[in-house]
Parts: structure tokens; C-alpha cells; sequence
């Protein structure tokens, strides 16, 4: 992974910080905001609980490829994080990583954000990139009684699975992206979804449809089995319950997760099912705070990336204003900086 410019500054340190703008979440919206920020001139500092930059991706899924970002084919996750941190670290960002945002103080002319590690960090704006905010996956009900290993809720490394029967249970987006990403490694794929229909995009559904991936729908996983590692499962018809066993070495729970804002739920921010609620500037309820990517929810929000960049950019344009009131909110395009 690219590192950045700036050493970041460890958890052990609590030497007091100051930044135009602090970015709270280091995913891609995050790293964008930074680059976007720094093109402005401004002094940027990012804070993330996770010891590295990327966020989720990072964190869950750095080799999975994805197919919506606006230039690309495809990327692979880690791959587009370590760009977005390369397109950043031209500016120099401050990295705070392994600290978590607690407590937000006002202040006349500024807010000071205070972290769990007890570091402080005065700035005229607060961003809120952070994702879902803290997230936990949802739990798969047949891995409550099965006690061996081999159960998972994402797969950081695709070449863990290789030559194994592979069982995928969802049917979102998350599943048929591992399906598509594991079908030419793994010995077998099947994919089970508790519906006939499924949430995932309509491209990824007919990728994997006309893959050799066995896709079983109505279904449910009703019971795993092994001695310390799941060797195979029990999938239940929902409609007659006709019950058939497969083999699976290896069994990817991608049922979603279940967001949480933690600490920034205490901040008085205005949220709706989790999400933080921003007009077409991305301004938060509160001053000085702005909130972008999937963090942020909008009526007729589209939770892409590529639509957490352009709210990175509208969000900090606008609080360009806010930290000088002097500025244009639009600065023209970087081509006609060169």
C-alpha cells in the first residue's frame, strides 16, 4: 500500500492538532476530500479508528474489483485506494490514524474534535466522511451453533479461498461481487439467497447467472457441519423444504452490516435510519460540519463511490466560504491551474 507523504501521527500521541479542515474517514471519499482540499490551499488533517488509510475497503475487501468508479473498467479496491492516496499525498494531508472522533466542542471561530487516544484537533470545518460509520455485519443464524471456523463476513484476501467449495449466502451486492471475484479461483461457488429476487445490480446478477456459480434462491442455510472447520452445509427449501447438503469449505455471510455513528451520534446532529442529513451544499444541521459519502443521505441519494467524490468536492468548496468568507465557492477547473 502507498503510504503517505506526512508520517501519520500515532495513537500514542496526543500533542494538540490544528487544520483548516479535519476529514473524518479515511475511505475514498475521505482521500478525495483531502486531494480537493489541499488543491484548495487549505491545511487538512484526516482522522480514521483504522491504522490505515482506505476504510472499508482496506479494512474488508482490498482485492475485490469494482466496476462503478468513472474511468475504470474495473479497479481493484486496494488498487483505487492506493491512487486516491498517491492523488492526495500531493498536497500533504496530516494522517491521524488509529484515533476515533468522540467529542465536538464550539467555539467562536472554530470546533475542536476530541479523540478516544485524547487527542484534540482545532479546525475552522469538520468533513464527516466515515462511510457507514461503525459497522458490524449481520449475523448468519446457522453460525450461531456452529463452533468450528471457516465462517466469514468478508474476504480481505482472495487466495485464501482458492481449491475450496465456496458457499455465499446474500443477495446483494456484496455477494454476487464475491461470487464473480471467487468463481475463477475456487474449486466451486454456490450462492444461496433466502428470495427470488435480489438486491444486487442487474449487470452483476447476469455476470454471475452466466458464470458456473450455483445460484439457489427461496433458500436458506439451515445447519453447517465439520469437526472444527465447516466441511459442508444443509440449504432449505423455503416454499416444501426439501433439503439438500453441499460441500463448503468455506462460507462468506455477505448479509449486510448494520451501521452505527457511535460517539458522533451524541454530537446533535440531524440523522435519518443512521445517516446524517445535509442539503445540496452538504452542510450538516450543525455549524462548521459538512458530511460526504455513503455517512451522508439526501432525498434521492445514490450510494455510489463516484458519488462520494462529487459531494467531497461540493463540500469542501462550500466550506471554503465558511473558513473564508472572502473565497469563491468555485474555484474553476484544476486543468486551468496547469
Amino acid at each position: 500500500m502507498s503510504q503517505p507523504v506526512q508520517p501519520p501521527v500515532p495513537p500514542g500521541d496526543t500533542a494538540p492538532v490544528e487544520a483548516d479542515l479535519l476529514i473524518v474517514g479515511a475511505g475514498p471519499t475521505g482521500l478525495y476530500a483531502a486531494y480537493y482540499a489541499g488543491f484548495r490551499g487549505l491545511k487538512v488533517a484526516v482522522l480514521d479508528s483504522l491504522p490505515e488509510i482506505g476504510g472499508q475497503i482496506s479494512a474488508m475487501y482490498p482485492e475485490k474489483m469494482i466496476y462503478d468508479v468513472a474511468g475504470f473498467p474495473a479497479v481493484k479496491g486496494q488498487d483505487l485506494v492506493d491512487a486516491l492516496g498517491e492523488q492526495a499525498a500531493q498536497f500533504d494531508p496530516l494522517y491521524l490514524l488509529g484515533h476515533r472522533a468522540e467529542r465536538l466542542d464550539h467555539g467562536d471561530d472554530a470546533v475542536t474534535v476530541t479523540c478516544d487516544t485524547g487527542l484534540t484537533v482545532r479546525t475552522k470545518v469538520v468533513l464527516i466522511s466515515g462511510g457507514i460509520g461503525t459497522f458490524s455485519p449481520r449475523p448468519l443464524p446457522a453460525a450461531d451453533v456452529f463452533t468450528g471456523e471457516g465462517i466469514r463476513y468478508f474476504v480481505p484476501k482472495l487466495a485464501e479461498l482458492e481449491g475450496l467449495d465456496v458457499l455465499i449466502v446474500g443477495g446483494g451486492d456484496s455477494a454476487f461481487d464475491w461470487a464473480m471475484s471467487l468463481e475463477p479461483l475456487a474449486k466451486s461457488v454456490t450462492l444461496v439467497h433466502r428470495r427470488d429476487k435480489f438486491r444486487a445490480h442487474e449487470h452483476s446478477v447476469r455476470k454471475v447467472m452466466e458464470s458456473s456459480v450455483e445460484v439457489i434462491t427461496s433458500a436458506e442455510v439451515a445447519a453447517l457441519h465439520g469437526n472444527g472447520r465447516v466441511e459442508s452445509a444443509d440449504i432449505v427449501a423455503k416454499l416444501d423444504g426439501a433439503a439438500r447438503t453441499i460441500p463448503a469449505q468455506a462460507v462468506v455471510a455477505a448479509l449486510g452490516f448494520v451501521a452505527d455513528l457511535g460517539p458522533m451520534s451524541t454530537w446533535g446532529l440531524e440523522q435519518r435510519k443512521r445517516h446524517i442529513l445535509v442539503d445540496s451544499t452538504m452542510r450538516t444541521n450543525l455549524p462548521r460540519v459538512f458530511a460526504a459519502g455513503d455517512i451522508a443521505d439526501y432525498d434521492g441519494k445514490v450510494k455510489l463511490i463516484a458519488t462520494g467524490f462529487g459531494e467531497a468536492a461540493t463540500a469542501v468548496n462550500n466550506a471554503m466560504t465558511v473558513i473564508d468568507p472572502s473565497a469563491k465557492v468555485f474555484p474553476g477547473h484544476s486543468s486551468d491551474s496547469g
